[in-house]
């Protein structure tokens, strides 16, 4: 008999003396191949003993003051004979009384890794603050510079060639004068405006904003670190090279809002004139680059006025205006302005004056540049002070703009505000489901993530041998696979390709449905493995001049509408993105002059490579045609390393096997079997190995109950 000590926190709990306390444990199951997070949980009993009472502060008399709570799980472990076994939370559920007295808690308790769903709740992907680091002006310049490469100091954000609303072509004909916006030619009027374009995120950094918010130091229960197996791997380009699309509407960026532009510092302030000239005196010491330095503390001064007033050449566009201290932070503010107006105007009566400290004038506008002709803004400071015969005189300095000032007007697109509304917890589920992860914790408090057949591979090389711990009264044989078929899919295939697709082929863009060419009767027709994201069938463009011959762009775009040619939501797109250089198109502002020809663009792609000399993966789960190579002989099937090829092939062909079993023994391992037992280690009976498919130990008397998969196909790599 093994002593099993629970603990909640650092408090020992009693445990009722003859309680069986079993534990199941599974890694991958077979009866629920899609199952993600390694799961385990134990309901079990306590007795309401004085020190378990005291750990529970006697939850049943609910006339105490802050109790204990549990609404929420408790940190707890449990330990074998003194020796550490796993950590996880503890959730009390209910408490049984006989005749009014307390007699037994009822407890749970669960694994760290499903702590994990608790830990990140309801929470979305906006949620995530940390990824407005990667926030980018939304402009004309700033797309069109990110289209073509990553931006200065930023490599986890792109503008890849996906529009909105808008169809791209491209078409030499010059002589056709009907060309409207869409064709991306250069030539006149032809180009794709600089909006129909959003930014796309990569994927790591989501995975690294999960990683900074959930931390104790924030006030979650645990940290959430992520290994470096799968998710932190540098050298895993499938992962990292992945992309999400910043797609939170249908059709265009959110209309800018005076909260999404962004300030601009005016600093072309300088002295005008002062009468008379007295130095050092006034009370704004300093002027720099915009920035006026009040100090009051010159004795001679006895009174001092402010008075700002801005008077901009257009008085038909609305601005913001704001004027912040350096350490004092904001004075005064003044939104949706037009025209000359007065921001400050205290007086010599004593009305409140400025701390001293440095103060900035920062206006923002929407719809275009606020312009500030020459003495437009002016900041005159007026002080009454004593000279040397004591008599008082009137002091007055003018600061004000030397030349013309444009302040800009930049959106901002925050990241956190047009991210895909989707839970942080389903689209981690999400990725698990894609690579076909499984996940643990170590003893590190480490979630360790790792593809299925990496997590195998990393098992123990040689077979564990229980034929001596067997209880060899009963054993049994099942037939593994529960199901005929297993469909693989995406949530979303919506967008005007992919549904067109469906339509012909009557089967979704990139979906697999896998029956290994055997008729066989099985008690449930299909399972599902579907992912909560979008996937898109992209376009390459060719030269549609009917005089011409129909040749090839590098250009690859997607179009986000549903076939009606309408703007679509959809779900979350992941994409590769990849860096082109050839063709020129043409860039333009609608609502400018502006244009400018590009000849290097990420385009969207479904694989990371163009070229299946350089890498056949692909997130596809069934092998389908290469939007880029189709155009090009012999290549456009051959990337051939799909979702299922690369991630479930090995699993599902073996469970599909016509001589897989599914084995259930009993055996009393002892303790130092069971406590260097893991999930991934490969079980020998008799001459035969297996693989565990799940187990449930008794932690008081060792008996184990296993649930095995014999090896037939099963490949250690």
């Amino acid at each position: 008999m093994r002593r099993l000590q629970l603990y909640i926190g650092t408090e020992r709990v009693d445990l009722f003396k003859d309680e069986t306390v079993s534990l199941t444990q599974t890694i991958q199951n077979v009866k629920d191949i899609a199952k993600v997070f390694t799961e385990f949980t134990q309901t079990f009993a306590v007795p309401a003993s004085k020190e378990n009472n005291i750990i529970f502060q006697h939850y049943y008399n609910f006339d105490i003051d802050f109790g204990f709570d549990a609404r929420n799980k408790a940190d707890a472990r449990l330990e074998l004979n003194d020796l550490p076994f796993k950590n996880g939370k503890i959730k009390l559920n209910s408490v049984d009384l006989k005749n009014n007295v307390a007699h037994t808690y009822h407890i749970t308790f669960f694994g760290n890794t499903v702590n994990l769903k608790d830990v990140l709740g309801d929470d979305l992907l906006s949620s995530l603050s940390s990824l407005d680091n990667n926030s980018q002006s939304y402009d004309f310049s700033s797309i069109v510079d990110t289209l073509q490469n990553f931006p200065t100091g930023y490599n986890d954000i792109i503008v890849p060639l996906i529009t909105h609303t808008d169809r791209m072509t491209y078409n030499t004909n010059t002589s056709d004068e009907n060309r409207g916006y869409g064709n991306v030619f250069p030539h006149n009027d032809n180009g794709i405006n600089w909006n129909q374009f959003k930014y796309a995120l990569r994927i790591q950094a989501i995975i690294t904003a999960i990683e900074s918010k959930y931390t104790i130091a924030n006030g979650y229960g645990s940290d959430i670190v992520f290994s470096d197996d799968f998710f932190n791997d540098t050298t895993n380009d499938e992962f990292n090279d992945l992309f999400l699309w910043l797609h939170r509407k249908k059709g265009n960026v959110e209309t800018p809002s005076f909260g999404d532009a962004q300030w601009t510092k005016l600093t072309d302030l300088r002295i005008r004139n002062e009468s008379p000239d007295v130095g050092g005196m006034p009370p704004i010491s300093s002027v720099s680059q915009g920035e006026l330095n009040i100090d009051t503390s010159y004795g001679d001064v006895e009174n001092f006025d402010y008075k700002l007033t801005l008077n901009p050449t257009v008085n038909t566009l609305a601005y913001d205006v704001r004027v912040i201290g350096e350490n004092t932070g904001l004075f005064i503010q003044l939104t949706g302005q037009l025209g000359a107006i007065t921001v400050i105007d205290t007086s010599l009566s004593g009305a409140t004056q400025m701390p001293d400290d440095t103060y900035s004038i920062e206006v923002r506008s929407v719809g275009g540049a606020i312009t500030f002709n020459t003495d437009g803004v002016n900041w005159r400071v007026r002080w009454d002070f004593r000279d040397e015969d004591n008599v008082t005189l009137e002091g007055i300095i003018n600061y004000s703009n030397l030349n013309v000032y444009a302040a800009n007007t930049v959106f901002e697109f925050n990241i956190t505000q047009q991210i895909p509304k989707i839970k942080v917890i389903d689209f981690l589920s999400g990725l698990f489901k894609m690579f076909n992860l499984t996940a643990y914790v170590n003893d590190l408090g480490i979630i360790v993530v790792r593809t299925l057949d990496s997590y195998y591979a990393s098992g123990s090389q040689t077979a564990i041998n229980i034929d001596k711990y067997l209880d060899t009264k009963t054993s049994k044989v099942n037939v593994a696979l529960p199901f005929k078929q297993i469909n693989f899919s995406y949530k979303g295939l919506g967008t005007l390709l992919a549904k067109q697709f469906t339509q012909i082929w009557n089967t979704g863009w990139g979906s697999l449905g896998y029956r290994d060419n055997t008729r066989f009767d099985a008690p449930t027709e299909t399972y599902k493995v579907e992912l909560p994201f979008e996937h898109m069938q992209y376009e390459r463009l060719v030269d549609t001049n009917p005089v011409g011959t129909g040749t090839a762009t590098t250009i690859q775009y997607g179009f986000f509408v549903d076939d009606n040619f309408e703007p679509y939501y959809g779900e979350p797109l992941l994409f590769y993105p990849i860096l082109n250089n050839g063709t020129a198109m043409k860039i333009i502002d609608a609502d400018t002059t502006a244009t400018q020809n590009i000849s290097s663009y990420f385009i969207p792609s479904n694989s990371l490579a163009l070229d299946c000399a350089t890498s056949k993966v692909n997130i596809h789960f069934q092998n389908e045609f290469n939007e880029y190579t189709i155009q090009e002989d012999g290549n456009s099937t051959c990337f051939t390393d799909t979702l299922f090829e690369t991630k479930y092939k090995t699993y599902i062909q073996d469970v599909f096997n016509e001589k897989r079993r599914l084995v259930k023994v009993t055996a009393f391992l002892p303790m130092k079997v069971y406590y260097n037992l893991q999930l991934n280690d490969l079980i020998q009976l008799g001459q035969d190995s297996y693989k565990i498919n799940s187990l449930t130990t008794d932690l008081t008397t060792g008996k184990t109950e296993f649930e095995l998969l014999n090896t037939i196909l099963w490949s250690r790599i």
